[in-house]
């Protein structure tokens, strides 16, 4: 597990981690690559974990009620704490 040591903070206060930069732990932000919708750089403690979520091709409409009920009951966000999980962020994004 990669620990804060891996990581650089630039001139401008923003992270640089394996070529992408970050605003801040636990940030959410849209990837560079095609193949899922957001990336995060995860921190508990002095670990870290980059974590890549979400369909890329998929729109979230969370406006809805319906769709975000049926949503957070289908992936138990009730239940999800682990910070190192896309669950996690998906859950916290909806």
């Amino acid at each position: 597990m990669a620990t804060t040591k891996n990581v650089t903070r630039l001139p401008s206060g923003r992270l640089k981690y394996r070529d992408e930069t970050f605003a801040g732990y636990n940030k959410p932000k849209r990837s560079k690559k095609s193949s899922k919708k957001s990336v995060v750089l995860a921190k508990k403690g002095t670990e870290i974990k980059m974590v890549r979520f979400g369909d890329a091709n998929m729109t979230i409409k969370k406006d809805q009620p319906g769709r975000r009920k049926n949503f957070r009951a289908r992936h138990s966000c009730d239940t999800a704490k682990d910070k190192f999980t896309a669950r996690y962020w998906s859950c916290k994004a909806w």
